[in-house]
């Protein structure tokens, strides 16, 4: 009696529990992709395609809509990311105020966000491809080198990390001198300890 007691509870909760996946297919989610009212003024087809692969999808209103994106609840957390995307960077609706934010994820390692890379391999870039999305977003933006712009600095900075996380990449020129006049006292200071100082009666 136990075991068929079990077998029906099983049964009613596996019967309820596709129920409610069916009846949730029926609740209505806003995929749509409005018109594109304006871009940047890119600097070069490349960083467009770059951009396009990596940040389009949420930041841009050409979405490629993926087919769990069909498929509640996968479909609610899909489109509420991508409506939450395009409210803090949009591509396709572009003002030079959005250029802070793009900066900002990129630097922080945010995006694109490593679940959607899993998903989408179009996004997974080199690293090369990645130095030439950031110095083609600092051309894009008009944050060329020398330029005193906060954001400019986090680009560059960006840069240099990104190329092997040198400690030496933020230092100045003038430290390497400073460093190798440093040691060349230090040495001569040591030389100089080790030899008796000559009589002057010799």
């Amino acid at each position: 009696m136990k075991f068929r007691t079990l077998i029906k509870f099983l049964s009613g909760a596996i019967v309820l529990a596709i129920g409610g996946f069916l009846a949730i297919q029926l609740i209505p989610v806003n995929k749509t992709n409005p018109p594109v009212l304006n871009e940047p003024s890119w600097d070069s087809p490349q960083t467009r395609q770059l951009v396009k692969r990596a940040c389009f999808d949420c930041h841009s209103n050409e979405t490629n809509w993926p087919w769990y994106a069909n498929v509640a609840p996968v479909s609610w957390v899909v489109v509420h990311h991508v409506s939450e995307g395009r409210r803090k960077v949009n591509f396709s609706a572009w003002s030079p105020a959005q250029k802070r934010e793009v900066i900002e994820t990129i630097l922080e390692g945010e995006m694109p966000p490593l679940y959607y890379r899993l998903t989408n391999p179009q996004a997974r870039l080199t690293p090369a491809e990645t130095d030439a999305l950031v110095k083609g977003l600092q051309a894009t933006f008009g944050l060329q080198s020398g330029q005193n712009d906060p954001a400019a600095d986090a680009l560059r900075r960006f840069a240099g990390q990104y190329k092997g996380n040198s400690p030496t990449a933020d230092k100045r020129p003038d430290d390497d001198h400073e460093e190798a006049q440093s040691s060349k006292f230090e040495v001569r200071s040591s030389g100089d300890d080790s030899k008796p100082e000559a009589s002057k009666d010799d």
